[in-house]
């Protein structure tokens, strides 16, 4: 068994993949395997992928053929794992030499379920150091400390999952999975369940993974209905949350967060292919009227005015209805 597996989804990602999969090689100072999950990818990628798991004998590849998401390809690569931990890594990112082997040695040190640790955001030629918002650091906490405070950024307001390690217990029994029938947000309710059943888990200061923003192969620069997966996963959640045990205390993180993604898309509505911004606007009304109304109101109360005065119009065709 190896002590780590690096499940890496690729989609039509050739211009880059040299780059990602090449930051594999420089990372071999560790007993890792990597799982290459080509999502039916319709470019030079398979190539690209053959070329690099031909140089690097940790690799498997495994092979889609059709095109099921990055939701089921980090599934895939999750039931093919048999590292003692796992992580991701996105086909358009890469890494520092070494971040792995630092990585785990950390996780091991703390004995957690997992940790989350900063990344570089990488857009053009420019480099920006992206923190995880945790107010502890290097040290073991409960998870669920990650979440609460309504109107501070906390950690599931980090959803990076490829920002991070995962200790193999968190799998077992079919759990952790990625929800496949979300095509965007799937990130985000997983890192909400992370916090909700892992036992313990530590935030690093480290930063050797670098995310590539703006690339057109990027699902954040899509216009269509893939936009509008954040409202069954947080309908998802929120069901979920109702019957835990800490509802009362995580509701209004979720709730203000959920009106916070609303209110962003509702802005940038005519940025959308016109079905998808009347979908939205109509998806939005339904949203409001399904979430508990005394955490709504009190989220809306503590809102900038601007925001809370467009939700409460949406809320309110709701009510004429």
């Amino acid at each position: 068994m190896p002590k780590l597996s690096v499940v890496v989804p690729l989609h039509n990602v050739a211009p880059y993949a040299d780059t990602t999969l090449g930051s594999l090689a420089r990372n071999t100072d560790t007993d890792v395997e990597f799982l290459l999950v080509d999502d039916c990818s319709t470019d030079a990628t398979p190539a690209v992928i053959d070329r690099w798991a031909a140089r690097l004998p940790q690799a498997r590849v495994i092979r889609h053929d059709t095109n099921v998401g990055i939701a089921a390809a980090r599934n895939s690569g999750i039931e093919a794992a048999s590292g003692e931990y796992l992580t991701f890594l996105d086909g358009d990112d890469w890494y520092a030499p070494g971040h792995l082997a630092q990585l785990l040695r950390a996780a091991e040190e703390l004995d957690v379920d997992f940790v989350r640790n900063d990344h570089v955001q990488s857009t053009d030629t420019t480099r920006v150091i992206r923190r995880a918002p945790a107010r502890i650091r290097d040290e073991a906490i409960d998870p669920r400390a990650g979440i609460a405070y309504p109107d501070m950024e906390t950690m599931v307001d980090y959803p990076f999952v490829w920002a991070g390690l995962y200790h193999r217990r968190l799998f077992e029994d079919g759990a952790m999975r990625f929800d496949a029938e979300l095509r965007t947000a799937e990130d985000r309710l997983w890192t909400w369940r992370l916090h909700l059943k892992a036992r313990s888990y530590a935030a690093l200061g480290l930063y050797g993974i670098f995310y590539r923003r703006g690339v057109t192969t990027s699902l954040t620069q899509i216009k269509d209905s893939r936009q509008l997966d954040f409202f069954p996963a947080y309908d998802t959640l929120l069901r979920e949350l109702l019957e835990d045990r800490d509802a009362d205390l995580l509701l209004p993180k979720a709730v203000r967060t959920y009106c916070a993604l609303i209110a962003f898309h509702g802005e940038r509505s005519t940025d959308y292919e016109s079905a998808t911004a009347r979908r939205l606007r109509l998806a939005s009304t339904g949203a409001l009227h399904r979430m508990p109304q005394q955490v709504l109101d009190d989220t809306l109360n503590t809102m900038d005015t601007k925001r809370s005065t467009v939700l409460r119009r949406l809320r309110d065709k709701q009510k004429a209805v």
